[in-house]
């Protein structure tokens, strides 16, 4: 029994050498190309969501490739960031125009700048009435 496990290993040994040392011309395993993203996402119009829902990232040994992962939330990052700044401008603009449509004043502009309305007086009104001043309850008795 020990001659047999004896040659059984020498058997081994010897194949396991010849397979690395003495392989021929080629390899045991060829080098396979890295995967490539395929379908990346559109440089020429916005994202979507059947873009984000289409993406499909390489996988390697050790995961996902991180130059892939990082191009594509970088470019969400980015579309994110953008339609969050359109989104503000027209809330803004939105504000703006509900604002001068209801009559109040444009808080941005200067108060010698805003429209006034035919009831109001341009100059500023003293905040304390004259001493001398009849009070209007007085002139009508009530």
């Amino acid at each position: 029994m020990f001659w047999f496990l004896l040659l059984a290993m020498v058997v081994v040994v010897a194949a396991v050498t010849l397979a690395v040392v003495g392989g021929g011309k080629s390899a045991i395993l060829q080098d396979v190309a890295p995967e490539q993203l395929t379908d990346p996402l559109p440089a020429t119009r916005p994202v979507g969501r059947a873009d984000v829902e289409a993406l499909r990232l390489p996988v390697t040994a050790r995961g996902y490739r991180m130059a892939d992962v990082d191009d594509a939330l970088g470019r969400l990052g980015a579309e994110l960031a953008e339609r969050d700044a359109r989104i503000a401008e027209l809330e803004s603009a939105l504000a703006g125009a509900q604002a001068t449509r209801a009559g109040r004043p444009d808080l941005l502009k200067r108060p010698e700048e805003r429209p006034h309305a035919p009831w109001e007086s341009p100059e500023p009104q003293d905040a304390a009435p004259q001493p001398n001043a009849p009070r209007p309850d007085e002139e009508t008795g009530r």
